[in-house]
């Protein structure tokens, strides 16, 4: 069973320079997020975080632990002119007895993303990068700073050996309960086949409230912010 906890797992879109455009250009800041996790029916603990790698560069973290699942994703990114532009990532699994390790590069000298580490070489690249290209885990930065602006939800994101355009499609406004206090949160939600991710971004907060992703109808894995700073 694979799991990939991204708020972009299930996405879709049109061609780099429309995610590049469609980004406002806040700047990047540290944070640290977190989580209450479910995943595979067992509650666990979730955190995101963005530090600081000196100078342009930043590392976004998402980690979820529970009895059954330890996930570890990292990405290391700088930001050009609003686009959050991946430079490597590095994503560890352990689902039961099953573990895997994925490495991605991305090379801009050359605009190409190659793989290595548990990955069939069908997947291992390269494949060709355009600008405002993005990785999964970005996406969820991306999603949240473009759901403030009121612009458009569409991305193209590099993952796995592959280039997928992405959109998600405003649902309405909910409320939303974060450390015992109810907030107004929009909810966004992308379906693909028998796949949901639904997303609830809360006004000032710089990470998703919530990120639920279904299959099948059955609830796979839910992250509902506890608090951050």
């Amino acid at each position: 069973m694979k799991i990939r906890i991204t708020v972009a797992a299930t996405a879709v879109v049109a061609a780099g320079l429309l995610a590049a455009a469609s980004l406002p250009a806040a700047a990047v800041e540290a944070f640290s997020a977190q989580y209450q996790a479910s995943a595979m029916g067992m509650q666990g603990d979730g955190q995101m975080s963005i530090t600081s790698q000196g100078g342009n560069r930043w590392q976004y973290s998402l980690t979820i632990k529970n009895q059954l699942v330890d996930l570890s994703q990292k990405t290391v990114f700088d930001e050009q002119k609003g686009w959050l532009r991946p430079l490597s990532s590095a994503d560890l699994s352990r689902v039961l007895v099953k573990k895997k390790a994925v490495n991605a590069n991305f090379d801009w000298s050359k605009s190409q993303a190659t793989w290595t580490g548990d990955v069939k070489p069908e997947r291992a690249g390269p494949v060709a990068l355009k600008p405002g290209d993005m990785d999964a885990l970005l996406v969820n930065l991306a999603l949240v700073r473009d759901v403030a602006a009121g612009k458009p939800l569409s991305y193209r994101m590099v993952e796995n050996g592959n280039a997928k355009t992405m959109s998600y499609q405003v649902a309405g406004k909910e409320k939303i309960t974060i450390g015992g206090q109810a907030r107004d949160a929009t909810k966004v939600v992308r379906t693909a086949g028998n796949k949901q991710t639904i997303v609830w971004v809360v006004p000032n907060m710089p990470v998703p409230a919530r990120i639920l992703q279904r299959e099948d109808g059955q609830d796979s894995i839910d992250l509902q912010l506890k608090a951050w700073q």
